[in-house]
């Protein structure tokens, strides 16, 4: 019969944190707050010291940090630092679970993966999309790829990092792709907003009473995006309504009202011309989404 401590080892594994930079540090904080044994180790020991005040134990060594339990997490700056780090636990590593948190892009993280598990370990990948403080809120997303195995296994582990943890794809690569799709979309939505700011300020008008007053318009933005999505998917941009060439006499008007008021134009520039090669190109009764052949640039 298992005794009462093996069985609270059980439900919650010992766990090691490899990096203790600000995201390193939360994770193992995580990991802690949510009662799993957790050892950390980072190349400057000393930013160990308030994890192993709250009960974290300091490991010398990667290769005794990996050993100290069966899911090893890494969170360090690149994936050639994450791969460096590994190499250095040698054999220890077999028969561990891998979870990555490293930034980088698809291609490293598969290529991190594909050495993982030639070690004869098993490998996660997660993206975090949230920054250090909101890591482990119910509303925080976190998307992984790859050992379907491991992200059952460690799920109550998981859950403690983020409540919207989501297994997307048996590809590690895939999370990496999502966070930049996200990231991507939130960039062009904010300089669009930014730009738009300025040239309400310029008038004079607050831009929070703008947002009160446009809600529904900007609500009819977001909630084009599935359709958006759809086109793009089933690559058939013409479409009876949002044909291109109504584009074309609006984003002149922001130009020139823009370029009157002394507001950077460059943003609605590019605008215009990717609207005008598409129409120069013979795809006028075309829907906005049959840009994204300029973007795919085959």
């Amino acid at each position: 019969m298992n005794t009462a401590s093996e069985r609270t080892e059980a439900a919650q594994p010992a766990v090691t944190v490899l990096g203790l930079g600000e995201m390193g540090s939360a994770i193992a904080g995580a990991f802690l707050d949510g009662g799993h044994p957790t050892t950390v180790w980072n190349r400057t020991p000393e930013k160990a010291d308030p994890l192993v005040a709250r009960g974290a134990e300091r490991s010398a060594t990667v290769r005794d940090a990996v050993a100290a339990g069966p899911l090893v997490v890494v969170s360090v700056k690149g994936n050639a630092t994450a791969r460096a780090m590994l190499e250095s636990a040698g054999d220890a590593l077999s028969g561990r679970s891998v979870l990555n948190l490293t930034d980088g892009t698809s291609a490293e993280a598969r290529a991190v993966a594909e050495w993982v598990t030639d070690q004869g370990a098993q490998y996660l990948h997660g993206q975090i999309m949230t920054i250090a403080p909101g890591l482990g809120a119910a509303e925080t997303v976190i998307f992984y790829g790859g050992s379907d195995t491991v992200f059952h296994h460690f799920a109550p582990a998981l859950q403690l990092l983020g409540g919207r943890g989501t297994l997307i794809s048996a590809d590690a690569g895939v999370p990496a792709l999502y966070g930049m799709a996200v990231h991507g979309t939130m960039w062009g939505a904010l300089n669009g907003f930014l730009h738009a700011a300025a040239l309400l300020s310029s008038e004079g008008i607050e831009v929070k009473r703008f947002l009160d007053d446009a809600g529904p318009s900007v609500a009819g933005l977001l909630a084009s995006l599935p359709v958006i999505a759809d086109e793009v998917d089933r690559g058939e941009y013409a479409t009876p309504y949002g044909a291109l060439h109504h584009h074309r006499p609006s984003i002149e008007d922001l130009i020139r009202e823009s370029g009157a008021r002394n507001i950077d134009v460059d943003f609605p520039a590019y605008t215009l011309g990717l609207v005008n090669k598409a129409l120069e190109d013979g795809h006028a009764d075309d829907s906005y989404s049959r840009l994204v052949e300029h973007f795919r640039k085959q």
